[in-house]
């Protein structure tokens, strides 16, 4: 079931509750199955949820066309308006692979009090070697990642060795792929992973807004 409807945004989860604002991976929008029930979780977790789109993939609502994403501008400033609507005390922010990715980008700069990435695409598949790194060497805005272990963006073995901020935590879902879901001979569930996910989210957002 959608959240409910506010304008530009849907939102789950108990008014007044600590917020984490979610953007949509390059491929889905923010009402696609996953996003659905990552934020039913979440808030059953306790956690005030708000997703928006991007330009572009509102765009395709409208003309009925599938753009790819905007450019990288277009999307920090489409960030940066949503934090300036909420207001950026006590918010934590992220999203789903470059919902996320963008998210943190922005973090430091616009004073939020965290960031939560589902699934962060540290480098594209089969290219390692294009890292998308260099912001968070130094970040120092908390930030959760939340990681499967066979991530083709960026697998257990390979983020251990990169040169990450001290202010970032990955936690690792076993087995699971760049939507956390798992092999089903890994003897783990989708449902088990997302649902570990969302735990570890909200403990994070409860203790980066001060809740």
């Amino acid at each position: 079931m959608a959240g409910e409807a506010s304008g530009r945004y849907l939102i789950d989860g108990p008014e007044g509750a600590p917020t984490l604002v979610l953007a949509h991976g390059a491929g889905a929008p923010m009402d696609h199955p996953w996003m659905e029930r990552i934020a039913g979780l979440l808030a059953g977790e306790g956690v005030r949820t708000v997703r928006f789109e991007f330009p572009y993939m509102a765009a395709r609502r409208t003309t009925g066309k599938r753009p790819g994403p905007n450019p990288s501008r277009v999307l920090e400033a489409s960030w940066r308006e949503v934090i300036n609507e909420l207001g950026a005390e006590g918010l934590v922010i992220g999203g789903k692979s470059m919902g996320g990715r963008i998210a943190s980008m922005v973090a430091e700069e616009a004073g939020v009090a965290g960031v939560v990435c589902l699934g962060y695409p540290f480098h594209p598949p089969g290219k390692p070697e294009n890292l998308r790194t260099a912001h968070l060497q130094a970040i120092g805005t908390p930030v959760l990642i939340l990681q499967g272990e066979r991530d083709p963006f960026g697998r257990r073995e390979e983020v251990a060795g990169y040169a990450l901020s001290d202010r970032i935590r990955v936690h690792w879902l076993p087995d699971g792929d760049h939507g956390l879901k798992p092999r089903k001979a890994s003897g783990r569930t989708e449902a088990e992973n997302l649902e570990e996910a969302a735990r570890e989210a909200a403990r994070f957002v409860f203790e980066a807004a001060g809740g």
